[in-house]
């Protein structure tokens, strides 16, 4: 495979195999709505083949971060309806990446009287809020019906972006220690219901999410985001054998779905442990190296050609460079990401990084 061939993964068209990966950037406008600035980020970013947005809210107490979009509102779905159409406009591919931030919030984000999570285990440290920084609450553990309502919650908003928003897709984000990651790890999932207490327990509702949602909207248009033993946010993963028998599960009960993807975010993205899942889950998978390491395009390379993955999620070469297909095409310079600006207001570091057709009028 050529990195800048085109892919097809599941009901999902991609112009070539490098994808934006999902990026918090906090730049909604009042509401939580997508504006202007928003609209104009991800048009500019249409050239790669596969758009996945930052994480969006599916219910307000899933909110993660001042300035983070929801799903939940007419406003807000009027808002991506014209992001979708800017990038579709342009030719681009663009999912929705549907994100409960369980604990990893406070009720000062939320407006909420409570977070929730798995269990009532708190998060080791502090929260940005609108005043300033405050401790992580100790969360409200889910009841037994409130963890199938949260199914039910993934499905209204994987819905309300395809079929109301009309965006391609949905990545649900079960990665980097927000709600359906807490529910994979032993440390935040102490549960003793159906929903925790062994591997197979702990990832049945990430497989009832996807089930779920994939009934709703076509498998083919459902991607789920991991990242095993990445240990953030208190979501601790560092027993291979618990991780192995965990995610062995997760993957035996999606496999059947055919999702479109299985995008993984891991530092050794070549190693036995992702190879592993890749094989078990059986279709299409989007590889990134992690927070550690920018993926540059030798990395990028080196995955698709050599057969480690399908696709590859950039990250903050994407922030910084719009057309970062063409730039790796031409093997030209890039412009270097500034992270002062990645969660700034306004267009600063968002929309105003130049192309290389601007450079060179």
């Amino acid at each position: 495979m050529d990195l800048f061939s085109s892919a097809v993964l599941g009901d999902l068209v991609l112009s070539n195999r490098v994808t934006m990966a999902p990026l918090t950037r906090t730049r909604a406008d009042a509401g939580d709505v997508p504006g202007d600035v928003v609209v104009e980020h991800y048009g500019q970013r249409a050239t790669l083949g596969m758009i996945v947005t930052e994480g969006t809210y599916p219910t307000q107490e899933g909110k993660g971060y001042t300035g983070q979009p929801g799903i939940l509102t007419d406003e807000q779905v009027a808002g991506w309806k014209r992001v979708a159409d800017e990038v579709h406009a342009k030719g681009g591919t663009i999912v929705m990446q549907v994100m409960h931030a369980g604990r990893v919030s406070h009720p000062d984000v939320t407006g909420t009287d409570r977070i929730v999570a798995p269990s009532a285990v708190a998060i080791d440290g502090q929260v940005h809020v609108p005043s300033g920084k405050a401790e992580f609450p100790v969360p409200h553990a889910l009841t037994t019906e409130e963890v199938r309502q949260t199914v039910q919650d993934f499905v209204t908003a994987s819905k309300r972006a395809v079929l109301e928003a009309g965006l391609d897709g949905v990545e649900l984000h079960s990665a980097n220690g927000y709600l359906l990651h807490e529910f994979l790890s032993p440390v935040s999932n102490v549960r003793t219901d159906e929903y925790g207490g062994s591997p197979a327990a702990r990832a049945r509702l990430g497989i009832e999410v996807a089930e779920a949602v994939s009934a709703a909207i076509g498998a083919g248009r459902v991607g789920i985001r991991i990242s095993p033993m990445h240990n953030i946010q208190d979501v601790v993963e560092t027993d291979l054998d618990d991780v192995t028998a965990t995610y062995d599960a997760l993957m035996d009960g999606l496999a059947p779905l055919g999702l479109a993807y299985m995008s993984v975010l891991h530092s050794d993205p070549r190693g036995e442990l992702v190879q592993r899942l890749r094989r078990r889950f059986g279709q299409a998978v989007v590889l990134n190296s992690g927070f550690g390491t920018v993926t540059d395009l030798a990395e990028a390379k080196d995955l698709v050609e050599n057969g480690h993955a399908d696709a590859v999620a950039v990250g903050r070469l994407a922030i910084a460079n719009p057309d970062l297909v063409a730039r790796w095409e031409r093997e030209t310079e890039l412009n270097e990401p500034n992270p002062a600006t990645f969660y700034a207001d306004g267009a600063t570091g968002y929309t105003d990084y130049p192309t290389l057709e601007s450079v060179s009028r």
